[in-house]
């Protein structure tokens, strides 16, 4: 599986990073981005650099890279995962505004009918904000806030982070072991 993931400028960059963590641990091939206000957001959040990640991921472009091998149809990928999503990105893909590498791998993926799947962290929401989450789910795109269940008992923020990275994952049919399933 070879899965393209960004991160953006917003708050909640932790899901991005277990996304690309696990990717890793389970042999997934991953094409990582990440946004300036991503990277900056990595530095306070998590202390971490940009480097930091790249060093976890498969292959890693530049965000002003529209030449790199991910903006084109014809390079094979299994999906694409925005985490976390932030509106201006949002805002960009649901307009079909591809000025930058996320946003045009966005744009290809929908394209060619791949999964794109959205981690918006943002709260509350304007009207804006839902008439985009519209746009892109009429396109084809999969919203799926970060918004983590507590019926698995969770004992610290990682299996609440571990939880919406898991959503990701059955959202793409990958097995794993984040959480415990509802059993009724």
């Amino acid at each position: 599986m070879r899965l393209i993931l960004a991160i953006t400028g917003c708050s909640g960059v932790i899901y991005g990073v277990r996304l690309l963590e696990v990717c890793r641990e389970l042999g997934i091939e991953t094409d990582l981005i990440i946004s300036p206000a991503g990277e900056q957001i990595l530095a306070m959040e998590l202390k971490k650099s940009a480097e930091d990640l790249r060093k976890l991921a498969t292959r890693s472009y530049s965000y002003h890279d529209l030449s790199a091998p991910i903006s084109s149809g014809s390079v094979r990928t299994d999906g694409m995962v925005i985490a976390p999503c932030s509106m201006k990105t949002l805002g960009l893909m649901a307009s079909g505004i591809t000025s930058n590498l996320i946003s045009r791998s966005a744009d290809v993926v929908l394209k060619q009918n791949r999964p794109l799947i959205l981690v918006p962290r943002e709260t509350p929401l304007n009207l804006i904000h839902l008439e985009n989450m519209i746009k892109l789910k009429r396109a084809g795109a999969t919203i799926l806030p970060a918004m983590p269940a507590f019926y698995h008992e969770p004992k610290e923020i990682g299996d609440l982070v571990d939880f919406v990275v898991g959503k990701v994952l059955d959202l793409l049919g990958v097995e794993h072991q984040l959480y415990r399933r509802w059993r009724g």
